[in-house]
C-alpha cells in the first residue's frame, strides 16, 4: 500500500537536487589528505642515523629498501599507497596522533626532522604530497544528493499518509511499551549471544 501510495510522491527533480546542493555544499567537501613514504626501523637512534643520511643527500627509496622493517612497503621505497586522512588511522602504520601533527605540519617534499615512535617501532617519514581539501563538484555527489532525497521524500509522504489514517481510526501508539518490549527482546538476544 505504501509502495503504491508513494510511487509518485517520492520523484526527485534536477532542480531539487540543485538547490539541495548548493545549500548543503559545505557537507560536500574532500578531506586534507597526505601522501607518504616512510622506513621502519627498530631503534631510536637508528632512525636518527637514517635521517642524518637522507639529509646528506641519500635516496629516500633505496635506503627504504635497504633498512626498512616493514616488508610490505619496503620493495616499494617504502611508498605507502593510501593516503593519510586526517584524524584518522594511517594506513600501514596505525593510529598515532603524535604522527598525523607531524604528517600535516611537515612540507611536501621533505622528510620529517624527527623520527616517531609507533607500536611497530620507529618511523622515518617522507611527505611526498600534501593535498588540501577541495569542494566536490555536483556531478560527483548527484547521486548521493538523489538518494538523500528520495529517502527524505519517501519518509515525508509515509507520514502524510499515515498520520490521517491513524486519526481515523484512533490508533494510539504507546511508544514507552514498544520500546520497553524492544529493549526486553534485545536482552533476550544478547543473552543468547553469551551462551
Amino acid at each position: 500500500l505504501l509502495d503504491k501510495e508513494m510511487a509518485d510522491k517520492a520523484v526527485v527533480s534536477d532542480s531539487d537536487m540543485q538547490t539541495y546542493y548548493q545549500a548543503n555544499k559545505g557537507s560536500y567537501m574532500t578531506e586534507k589528505e597526505a601522501r607518504i613514504s616512510h622506513i621502519l626501523v627498530a631503534e631510536e637512534q637508528q632512525a636518527r642515523d637514517v635521517i642524518d643520511r637522507l639529509n646528506k643527500g641519500e635516496d629516500f627509496a633505496a635506503l627504504a629498501k635497504e633498512v626498512s622493517l616493514d616488508e610490505a612497503t619496503k620493495e616499494a621505497g617504502g611508498e605507502i599507497a593510501a593516503a593519510v586522512t586526517e584524524g584518522r588511522p594511517i594506513p600501514g602504520i596505525g593510529k598515532n596522533d603524535e604522527l598525523i601533527i607531524q604528517i600535516f605540519s611537515g612540507e611536501a617534499g621533505k622528510v620529517l626532522a624527527e623520527p616517531v615512535k609507533t607500536d611497530k617501532g620507529w618511523e622515518v617519514v617522507l611527505v611526498r604530497e600534501q593535498i588540501a581539501p577541495r569542494q566536490k563538484t555536483f556531478d560527483e555527489v548527484s547521486q548521493e544528493i538523489r538518494s538523500t532525497l528520495t529517502s527524505q521524500k519517501r519518509q515525508e509522504a509515509q507520514q502524510r499518509l499515515i498520520e490521517p489514517l491513524m486519526d481515523k481510526y484512533n490508533i494510539i501508539l504507546h511508544r514507552d511499551a514498544i520500546m520497553k518490549d524492544a529493549d526486553q527482546d534485545n536482552q533476550k538476544d544478547d543473552s543468547k549471544d553469551k551462551k
